[in-house]
């Protein structure tokens, strides 16, 4: 999606752009997406997505009519601060529900991938001066004369149709699989700077649909000890409900059946009515999941240049955090700035580009991956029945302040959105001020099964009725 995104707003600055993409199965309309097709080389194509503030705020500046072409394709808005119908998800700690100026400002849009993905396709599509080429690999970089001493120039592509295709820019928009580093050095540049971990974590997700959506009684991300669930609205009626947890906790992998992943559900009392609907899939694994990032400029000199890695190809983190789409749109309109101003002089370009992306983008990168391992050595902890207490800091402060002041909780929202980095808002002074108030403050914890309540329910014993279950949520 940020590849079409990117080549989308590059054209409508009259550039020529052909977009080289190896899946050959054409996109269907919205409305079949979800069952037609495939894209079998995008791990997390059938995991739950969110387009969230920050990616409405860029569509506004570049693609002003994509909202409207999302939300005809059934996609839903979503307001997390308005009332539960609405998707409204203000923690009941809060002692001002009351709506403040600027609200409007966090509402976002849910749907499934495929719909998404399919739209973003055809604006694309129908742009004057992209050309899409389905079912297209590329198998090298053609070299041009440096522009830096020493240093590689990217003059275009070789395909897999025997053809070479030349360009003023290659962006490497190939996602999370990219083998856009080893491109770079079979030309002979450097290897950029990388550092790549799997997550560690595992997902379990599933579909449903029906008549009526459920409402949301709590955080879309409810972190319950061993595990996390997350509850989201797709588009055209349909939502999701997917537990996810450390990759190493083998008794979880029993959640890939239907029945051992309803009754997880079912004891969780704030999420247990989102089983109430027909399911549309089976339970959908996925795991393996690397966090990776690039750097293509090292010691203040581009490895290569006439070359830019944008989205996913440059970095990815944990899906859970639902903000890959948000981020890569913000680095795609990052492209689209940064060439008007260099294109036409390549080390200037690499340069600039290395700079605003690290400047700009990389921040989210970071506080994710800090916030994984966060989340990951508590859930490791508590598995082996180790004590866990969040280390003191500005953030932790933030999260718990959030649960009691709706400045601090819209601040926090505001970071999770991409509307705000940590960095920025930590430093408002109505903000410190909360912190120094209340940051100590300990919020309450969401009702769940607990380690042993959960391995029992794993194991097919412990369930809990849903009168029950209906009683703890009331």
């Amino acid at each position: 999606m940020i590849g079409l995104a990117a080549a989308t707003m590059l054209a409508r600055d009259r550039h020529q752009v052909t977009v080289l993409e190896a899946d050959s199965e054409s996109p269907p309309a919205p409305a079949a997406a979800w069952e037609r097709w495939q894209r079998r080389d995008v791990a997390q194509f059938r995991q739950p997505h969110n387009l969230f503030p920050r990616f409405w705020q860029v569509c506004d500046e570049e693609l002003p009519d994509l909202p409207g072409r999302l939300a005809a394709a059934g996609c839903r808005q979503v307001d997390p601060l308005g009332s539960p119908a609405d998707g409204g998800m203000l923690p009941p700690s809060l002692s001002d529900h009351g709506p403040r100026p600027g609200d409007e400002a966090f509402r976002y849009v849910t749907g499934r991938r495929p719909a998404v993905e399919s739209v973003v396709a055809a604006v694309a599509a129908e742009q004057p001066g992209v050309v899409i080429r389905r079912g297209v690999h590329v198998t090298g970089l053609i070299a041009g004369p440096p522009a830096i001493h020493r240093v590689p120039h990217v003059a275009g592509v070789r395909t897999s149709d025997g053809q070479q295709l030349g360009a003023d820019l290659v962006v490497d928009a190939m996602g999370r699989r990219s083998h856009g580093a080893g491109l770079l050095t079979a030309l002979g540049a450097r290897p950029p700077l990388a550092h790549a971990e799997t997550s560690g974590f595992a997902y379990y997700t599933r579909y449903f649909t029906g008549p009526s959506q459920p409402l949301m009684r709590g955080p879309v991300l409810t972190p319950l000890g061993t595990m996390s669930v997350l509850t989201q609205y797709g588009d055209n009626g349909t939502w999701s409900v997917t537990i996810y947890a450390a990759s190493q906790d083998a008794p979880l992998k029993a959640l890939r059946d239907n029945e051992c992943f309803a009754r997880v559900i079912r004891a969780c009392p704030l999420q247990a009515h989102w089983l109430d609907g027909q399911p549309v899939t089976g339970v959908l694994p996925m795991a393996g999941i690397t966090d990776r990032y690039h750097r293509f400029v090292i010691d203040g000199t581009p490895v290569a240049t006439g070359f830019a890695a944008v989205g996913d190809a440059w970095a990815c983190t944990n899906p859970s955090s639902r903000r890959g789409v948000s981020i890569g749109i913000i680095h795609a309109q990052l492209l689209r700035q940064t060439a008007r101003r260099h294109l036409g002089y390549p080390a200037a370009f690499a340069r600039a580009w290395d700079e605003g992306t690290e400047r700009h983008v990389a921040p989210f990168y970071r506080n994710q991956i800090a916030a994984d391992q966060l989340r990951l050595a508590e859930m490791t902890a508590l598995r082996e029945g180790r004590p866990w207490s969040p280390p003191d800091s500005p953030m932790t402060r933030l999260a718990r302040a959030a649960a009691y002041d709706p400045g601090a909780f819209r601040a926090f929202l505001a970071t999770v959105m991409c509307l705000a980095l940590p960095q920025d808002v930590l430093t408002r002074p109505d903000i410190t001020d909360t912190l120094e108030r209340i940051g100590d403050k300990t919020p309450p914890s969401f009702p769940g099964p607990d380690r042993q309540h959960l391995l029992q329910l794993l194991a097919g014993t412990g369930v809990m009725s849903s009168r029950t279950v209906h009683e703890q949520a009331s």
